[in-house]
């Protein structure tokens, strides 16, 4: 543990030399530059990519943290980072583990309470844009609060909720940011319908074989407060769905499909 510890304190004291010399040599006129030594040999061509790859890594992260507003001393960096080629060091192992974990809650916390605020904003944009969506002309809402448009009507059958679709859609959030698209990849979806969100599940059961539906799904019909991947947290979801195929569920003996 110990070791690895030391490890990323190097890490961290590398990224913060980099970024300091930038800064200096951004404040004042750089003084003649002295011709790097050539990375000729195995272990020197190991060791500086190694350095290097670990420098901007970690210079990356903590940068990313200086954004929640979370500013480490550069000075007690590097003091850490010399004391960790000791056997020295003002903390024990225990301190610097308890230090690290810490750290950690700290900035996980400052992550989650981000994502409440961000959630919180996108809830209200999304609730004021399904309010004026659900005034235009041809936009029909159901009693879940699911809104659709028509965009042409097939004359194939509807599907059951069991039923397996072949679809393609496009899916955008409501500032237009495509998050995913079968037609971009050039090739449909197919899936049971009673395995993706509710919007989706209740929203094509509307929709005949042939038939293009535009939907406006509120997010207690899609990923909630939770998002999903790209998708933020209390996110309306806006898809354009083409109806290609269904394929039946078995149905046990004695049930028919309606």
């Amino acid at each position: 543990m110990k070791k690895l510890l030391q490890v990323g304190l190097l890490a961290s004291a590398v990224a913060v030399a980099l970024s300091g010399c930038k800064e200096e040599q951004a404040a004042a006129p750089a003084p003649a530059a002295e011709a790097a030594p050539a990375l000729e040999s195995f272990e020197e061509k190991s060791a500086y990519a190694i350095g290097l790859s670990m420098g901007r890594y970690i210079g990356s992260t903590l940068e990313k943290q200086q954004e929640l507003g979370v500013t480490l001393n550069n000075d007690v960096i590097l003091r850490g980072v010399k004391d960790g080629f000791t056997e020295g060091g003002q903390m024990t192992d225990e301190e610097v583990q308890n230090a690290l974990m810490a750290y950690d809650e700290h900035i996980n916390g400052l992550i989650e309470s981000q994502a409440k605020e961000q959630a919180a904003a996108t809830l209200e944009e999304g609730q004021a844009f399904l309010a004026e969506n659900a005034k235009r002309e041809g936009v029909q809402v159901t009693e879940s609060g699911l809104q659709y448009e028509v965009l042409s009507e097939g004359e194939g059958d509807k599907p059951a909720a069991e039923d397996v679709v072949t679809v393609h859609y496009t899916g955008t959030l409501v500032d237009g940011t495509q998050f995913d698209s079968s037609v971009e990849r050039g090739e449909p979806a197919s899936f049971p319908l009673n395995q993706v969100i509710p919007g989706w599940t209740e929203g094509v059961q509307l929709m005949p074989v042939g038939s293009k539906f535009k939907f406006f799904i509120p997010a207690e019909l899609a990923y909630g407060e939770s998002g999903a991947g790209t998708i933020p947290g209390n996110a309306v979801l806006i898809f354009e769905v083409e109806l290609l195929d269904i394929e039946r569920a078995e149905q046990p003996e004695g049930e028919t499909q309606e």
